[in-house]
């Protein structure tokens, strides 16, 4: 089982190092083909609509066709389409590249190959004591790649200024990344029969009651993801620009501060969580970082908003590795994958109307929307307490 989960350690920090350098590269990568802007939205949707296929296809035939099975088949498509992409030369070849390569350009690694991954660490953990405390391991190293990619992706900018041919370091740089992918695959080839679902459940529909708390969950995780939609780090960016003329040099900086509290957070979340419980660690450490993101539009300066979202971010992903053991932990062990990927494509969905409604919102200004987002998280937080405050996981019956 130890060895199970470093490996899936490896897997994803890899992973999501080459799928968080490829975010980054997308904008520049994609200008630098000479995409109009409409044609690189519907390059962008093309990858996300490939998140969306993978992780309906896992969801509900996963278990079937085997967990390492599809994850290996997942992490050799993304890195074959990571490669089309280094050699494509127009919208058409680049938005099937996307598709196959299920780019998220959100710059998280988020997708089919996550959905089981979470499906596969109850096992790996050992017990439900430890559950929590694998999945935010899971999250930090998760966090460290999304960081390390984002880095990564300044290689090109600095092989340019040292002289070298532009459209070829752009090339070099998302084909490296789509190696880093493959590499991520590597692991899956050590992981133990443990990791797979039980013979049982690979043809028996969802239970009833899986299927229950599935529904009320996924309702109350749309309502999160929507708010979420208004917040994405793009949209913040923005704001700082547009209200302080904040440099790109100190966007990065705040960023990359923001993504090492993510990380710190996830641990101190399964810290928490022993003590306090799972809901209401997700609950009374979430509605503080949005009321924090609620005073960030009415900051009087750059350094005074910097610090409010430092705060912020030092909260607000605590709610995530505790919100997947919860889930993991209140469906069957035959359900979880389903479960797992039902709730990930109604996140990708709200993400996607969320973002719709900040476009809206921002018409009046980008901190109406944030303020948008941050009420609907508070709502989703109230709503999540009272509905599931007595639904207790087996480790504090």
């Amino acid at each position: 089982m130890r060895r199970d989960r470093h490996l899936l350690y490896a897997a994803v920090f890899l992973r999501a190092t080459g799928l968080s350098m490829l975010a980054v590269l997308a904008g520049a990568y994609f200008v630098g083909l000479a995409l109009s802007p409409a044609e690189r939205g519907a390059v962008i949707a093309a990858g996300l609509a490939g998140c969306v296929v993978a992780s309906a296809l896992v969801a509900w035939h996963g278990d079937r066709w085997g967990r390492r099975r599809c994850v290996l088949a997942l992490g050799a498509l993304s890195a074959l389409g990571g490669a089309g992409l280094a050699l494509a030369h127009d919208g058409w070849a680049a938005g099937v590249a996307a598709f196959v390569c299920m780019l998220n350009a959100m710059g998280r690694d988020r997708g089919g190959t996550l959905v089981l991954e979470q499906a596969m660490l109850p096992a790996a953990a050992g017990s439900d004591h430890d559950r929590t405390a694998v999945m935010a391991w899971h999250h930090v190293w998760q966090d460290i790649g999304h960081a390390l990619g984002a880095l990564a992706a300044a290689l090109p900018a600095l092989a340019i200024a040292a002289g070298s041919d532009a459209d070829l370091a752009m090339r070099l740089a998302v084909a490296g990344a789509a190696l880093l992918i493959a590499l991520a695959a590597l692991p899956y080839l050590g992981l133990s029969p443990a990791v797979e679902a039980a013979p049982a459940a690979t043809h028996a529909p969802m239970s009833p009651a899986g299927r229950r708390i599935t529904t009320r969950l996924s309702a109350l995780f749309l309502v999160d993801a929507i708010g979420g939609g208004f917040l994405t780090t793009a949209w913040l960016s923005g704001f700082f620009i547009e209200r302080f003329d904040a440099s790109l040099e100190a966007l990065a900086l705040l960023f990359a501060g923001a993504r090492a509290l993510n990380a710190v957070s996830h641990l101190g979340a399964a810290w928490l969580a022993r003590r306090i419980g799972l809901v209401n660690t997700m609950v009374f450490t979430h509605i503080p970082s949005s009321i924090l993101l609620l005073t960030v539009p009415i900051a009087p300066s750059f350094a005074v908003a910097a610090a409010l979202l430092l705060l912020r971010e030092g909260l607000v992903e605590m709610d995530v590795p505790t919100r997947q053991s919860y889930l993991m932990a209140v469906v069957a062990p035959g359900d979880r994958t389903r479960a797992n990927g039902v709730t990930s494509l109604v996140r990708m969905a709200g993400w996607t109307i969320g973002q719709a409604g900040a476009g809206l919102a921002g018409q009046a200004g980008l901190g109406l929307s944030l303020m948008i987002g941050a009420g609907m998280k508070i709502g989703y937080d109230v709503l999540l307490y009272a509905a599931f405050r007595r639904v207790r996981p087996p480790e504090e019956r």
